[in-house]
């Protein structure tokens, strides 16, 4: 399998880039190939709302990081995209590189209906945030990221074949156990799709 990792975190330490972490290491001992991005370090321009690629099913700014990552995403078997929770959606680095990334995600119908262009393909989200459980459901914190990944995703053809969410960061130091646990079960199944 052809793993793709977006890490929409700005932290090389955080929660979400060690949840990553973890799901790349067991991907990669169970035989996959895994690229992992730091979505924070690529240089790329914002979408200009111009919905050419929807036709050219590639953005038409100038070459940049966008771009690679878009041949990447063609490649991948499994998508793995993880973000901090920033006001009950994904931080700005991964939904910026999700806007540029629309064209070879999804087309459009001559009615403009969305047109998926990954079916067949898995999908894994993964959020953090430093609201407690049950606060993090109740003031929609961490429901409202995962449901923004689910979106732009499903709409995109990926089924969500699994999700990690972790409440409850504020202090903590280390990864609780259970979740290292279920980041190496998930990694564990897409490498038997």
């Amino acid at each position: 399998m052809n793993v793709l990792i977006l890490n929409g975190s700005p932290r090389a330490n955080g929660k979400i880039s060690r949840i990553l972490h973890c799901i790349e290491k067991t991907a990669l001992e169970n035989g996959n190939e895994v690229t992992f991005v730091d979505v924070h370090s690529l240089s790329f321009s914002s979408c200009i709302g111009c919905m050419a690629c929807r036709s050219k099913s590639l953005c038409v700014l100038p070459p940049d990081d966008a771009h690679r990552i878009a041949l990447l995403l063609q490649k991948c078997d499994v998508l793995v995209a993880g973000s901090p929770v920033y006001w009950g959606n994904i931080s700005g680095d991964l939904k910026r590189l999700f806007d540029r990334l629309v064209g070879v995600m999804m087309g459009e119908t001559k009615l403009g209906m969305p047109l998926p262009l990954h079916k067949g393909k898995c999908a894994l989200v993964v959020t953090s945030c430093t609201t407690p459980f049950p606060f993090n459901v109740l003031a929609g914190q961490s429901t409202k990221a995962v449901q923004a990944m689910k979106e732009i995703l499903s709409y995109s053809g990926f089924k969500i074949c699994g999700k990690i969410v972790l409440p409850g960061t504020k202090g903590m130091k280390e990864l609780p156990p259970r979740v290292e646990k279920k980041a190496r079960t998930l990694a564990k199944r897409i490498s038997l799709l």
